[in-house]
C-alpha cells in the first residue's frame, strides 16, 4: 500500500464513523496534500470511541514514516547552555539545553502539553495549537488514552494538575498533559496575569 493509498484508506473508516462529513470531504481538492490535511481533519473531529485494528496498521505506519521523514531528535544530538556557551559551568546550566523546533520530533522521555480541560485535545481541524498537533502526530489512541483517564476522573481537569498517558506514535515515550491558567483582559482590554494566573502556572511546571 502507497502512502496515499493508506491515506485514501483512512479517510474512507472515518467517513463511515462520521457520514455527516462526506459532502465536505467531497469538496477537498483531489491532491496528495489536500488529502492528508482531510485526514487530519477527520482525525481532530472525531470523538473517542473504539478503533478498528486496520485503521490503527495503517495509521500508525503513516505517522511514524511521517515521523521518520521530519527527522527525529534525540537528546545525545543537543548541547547544553553551558557547552553552547562555550564554558564549564556547575548545576542546572550544565544539564539544562535550549532547543527550538518541532516538540513531535524529540526522542525524550516525556513530552509537556497545553490541554484544556476536558484534556481530549483540539476538535478544530487541522489547527496549529500544541495540542492539535501533538494528538495529531500521536494518533487516535491518545485521544482514547485521555478519554480513558477523564471518564474515570469524573470531571474536567483542574487548571495546575497533570495526567500522564503514552506516547503512542511519538518519539517521546509518555505526553504530560497539564492546564495552564486563561489570562482574562482587564476593565481596559490588556491582558495582564494576576498572581492567581501565575501560582497558577508555577502548579503546572510543579505538577
Amino acid at each position: 500500500m502507497t502512502r496515499d493509498e493508506r491515506i485514501r484508506f483512512l479517510i474512507e473508516i472515518l467517513l463511515e464513523e462520521m457520514p455527516r462529513f462526506r459532502p465536505e470531504a467531497a469538496r477537498t481538492p483531489d491532491t496528495p496534500e489536500a488529502r492528508r490535511q482531510l485526514l487530519r481533519g477527520l482525525m481532530n473531529v472525531r470523538p473517542p470511541m473504539p478503533i478498528r485494528a486496520d485503521f490503527l496498521m495503517a495509521q500508525d505506519r503513516l505517522l511514524k514514516a511521517e515521523t521518520e521523514e521530519r527527522g527525529i531528535v534525540t537528546l545525545d544530538a543537543l548541547s547544553t547552555v553551558a557547552e553552547q556557551k562555550g564554558e564549564v559551568a556547575e548545576g542546572l546550566s550544565s544539564r539544562l539545553v535550549l532547543w527550538q523546533g518541532d516538540i513531535t520530533r524529540l526522542a525524550v522521555d516525556a513530552i509537556v502539553n497545553a490541554a484544556n480541560s476536558a484534556l481530549l485535545g483540539c476538535f478544530v481541524p487541522g489547527h496549529r495549537c500544541i495540542d492539535n498537533v501533538i494528538h495529531s502526530a500521536a494518533g487516535l489512541q491518545l485521544r482514547e488514552a485521555c478519554a480513558v483517564l477523564m471518564r474515570a476522573q469524573g470531571h474536567d481537569e483542574p487548571t495546575g494538575r497533570a495526567k500522564i498517558t503514552p506516547g503512542f506514535n511519538l518519539p517521546a515515550r509518555y505526553v504530560l498533559h497539564t492546564v495552564g491558567p486563561i489570562i482574562a483582559p482587564d476593565s481596559r482590554g490588556q491582558y495582564a496575569p494576576t498572581e492567581k494566573d501565575a501560582a497558577r502556572l508555577a502548579a503546572c511546571y510543579r505538577s
